[in-house]
């Protein structure tokens, strides 16, 4: 939630429209586990709500950021993803015209990065907006988010 304070804080006004953007994975319907089997309905109905309900909380937790720093006046939208999150979020900011594109950094050191990739290195070289990666003051001190 640091960025969307530091963007919050630093970026909007109430004239400005924040998207909130969350990317979840695709359904487990749509694949198999790592040994190749299906997964029940029952498994997958529970997954999805798992899903749906870790969605919400973190959607939530993100409006009360904005209740905490007074920006209650910003015409907020909710958008929620399904896939890679660096291919949807790069999709989303083109679909909405976005002017700015703000996100956070896990702060991994190189040998995570190199394994994992960076969502925000992604963006910030696919985006067809400015992209302003928020780093968390903890992690250039060793913390990881």
């Amino acid at each position: 939630m640091y960025a969307l304070s530091w963007c919050i804080t630093n970026l909007v006004s109430d004239t400005n429209k924040l998207v909130l953007l969350y990317v979840r994975p695709p359904s487990a319907f749509y694949s198999l586990d790592a040994a190749g089997y299906i997964f029940s309905n029952d498994v997958i109905d529970a997954m999805e709500k798992y899903s749906m309900h870790l969605v919400n909380s973190v959607m939530e937790r993100a409006e009360a950021t904005c209740r905490n720093l007074k920006a209650t006046n910003v015409n907020m939208e909710r958008v929620i993803g399904v896939g890679d999150a660096k291919d949807v979020i790069c999709s989303v900011a083109k679909k909405l015209e976005a002017d700015t594109l703000v996100m956070g950094s896990h702060g991994y050191g190189f040998f995570k990065r190199a394994i994992l990739g960076s969502v925000s290195d992604h963006c910030a070289k696919h985006a067809e907006c400015p992209v302003v990666i928020v780093k968390h003051p903890l992690c250039s001190e060793g913390w990881k988010s």
